[in-house]
């Protein structure tokens, strides 16, 4: 995303060190009329700046690697059509390399029914206030990862931009509208970034699966933007110990665990560290309504289905979930991560339980958290492993 922002042109100062970012808004507009953006294997980015780039007059082309284009895209591109937008296929239609700009966002209304991410919205949300009319977003239904629709509209009233949500209340399939007003700036500010309580999702487990042993999180608790924290709570409903604090999370690993049946629909990203969790767990494990982690960095169902057979467990997939009932004793595997950093991440847990599990492509962690595995060993007491 920084490569990105700097070849749209716009003037960004990182300093690794300090872990700040400092960057020169230019009123709405991208500096650079036309370039070509690389997003890997990363969502987030080509989501994002699709949307960004639909609002700024000029041409910019976004592709990534070979799973990305297999991701699809559509149903952004369509809510950002019905806006005024221009997006143009490159490949096959729906999917990247596309190409985004134009004349920028007219405004008006566009709608989402069954979204596959919840990441389309919020990229047409950051994108709204660009437009030359005011934007009414309608979504007709639950939608996936919904705390993060509602973290990124507090985070949009964070830097200025207020927002108006509307339900109606004679729809049974909470039908609501959110109303972006447009034109209108964002106003520059310096912001603390919450801890990824995604990625703390794997101490939280590691600490659940380890009886006795204690976790304090700092920066994450009751009052964090990010839905993820349900995953304590999700620990807590499997026999951890649990004390959660405005800015705190405080968990002890329990003396047993106990399978569950979750509907994880709005924590998504957090399937894979329960699956694992799973594993150890007394009785089975059912996850459902978690259809769109098939377009992920990987399948992940599928992945998950194929690594926790190898450690022993009995696992099957239907199309929006997976069962999983853990085996009498885990065995030792050498886990495949599908260059999936969730994968990687999630099944390093079980090698606190399990001596033997190797983790193929450590390095695919480096897309969101690129020390994951100096700061896991030295959490768990390994120091010097790497």
């Amino acid at each position: 995303m920084v490569d990105a922002l700097k070849r749209l042109g716009f003037d960004l100062a990182v300093d690794a060190a300090a872990q700040s970012v400092q960057i020169h808004g230019n009123a709405g507009r991208i500096p650079t009329a036309g370039c070509e953006l690389f997003c890997g294997n990363s969502g987030t980015t080509i989501r994002f700046l699709t949307a960004i780039c639909t609002g700024s007059p000029g041409t910019y082309t976004l592709d990534g690697v070979e799973r990305m284009r297999q991701r699809p895209i559509g149903e952004l591109a369509s809510a950002l059509q019905a806006l005024g937008g221009n997006v143009k296929w490159l490949g096959s239609p729906g999917f990247p390399p596309l190409q985004a700009g134009g004349t920028g966002l007219t405004g008006g209304k566009c709608r989402f029914a069954d979204v596959q991410s919840s990441q389309f919205i919020s990229a047409v949300l950051m994108a709204a206030p660009l437009a030359r009319c005011p934007v009414d977003v309608i979504l007709e239904g639950p939608v996936t990862s919904e705390p993060y629709v509602r973290m990124t509209l507090a985070m949009m009233e964070q830097f200025g931009v207020s927002t108006t949500t509307v339900a109606d209340p004679k729809s049974a399939e909470a039908l609501r509208t959110i109303r972006i007003p447009a034109p209108t700036t964002y106003k520059a500010r310096n912001y603390a970034i919450e801890p990824d309580a995604s990625n703390a999702s794997y101490f939280l487990a590691a600490t659940a699966l380890t009886p006795g042993a204690t976790v304090v999180v700092k920066g994450l608790g009751r009052n964090s933007l990010q839905g993820d924290v349900l995953f304590a709570d999700i620990l807590h409903q499997m026999g951890a110990e649990l004390v959660l604090h405005a800015d705190e999370i405080h968990l002890k690993g329990p003396a047993k665990l106990s399978g569950l049946s979750i509907n994880m629909n709005a924590v998504p990203d957090m399937v894979q560290t329960l699956a694992v969790v799973a594993l150890f767990a007394q009785g089975p494990t059912r996850i459902f309504n978690v259809g769109n982690l098939r377009v992920k960095e990987t399948d992940r169902l599928a992945a998950l289905e194929t690594e926790l057979r190898k450690l022993g467990a009995q696992a099957a997939t239907t199309g929006d979930g997976i069962c999983i009932i853990p085996p009498s004793k885990v065995v030792p595997a050498r886990i495949s991560t599908y260059n999936d950093h969730r994968m990687a991440m999630a099944f390093a847990v079980a090698g606190l339980r399990v001596d033997g599990v190797e983790i193929e492509n450590p390095g695919c962690t480096a897309k969101t958290y690129p020390e994951f595995f100096r700061d896991f060993f030295a959490a768990v007491g390994l120091h010097g492993i790497l």
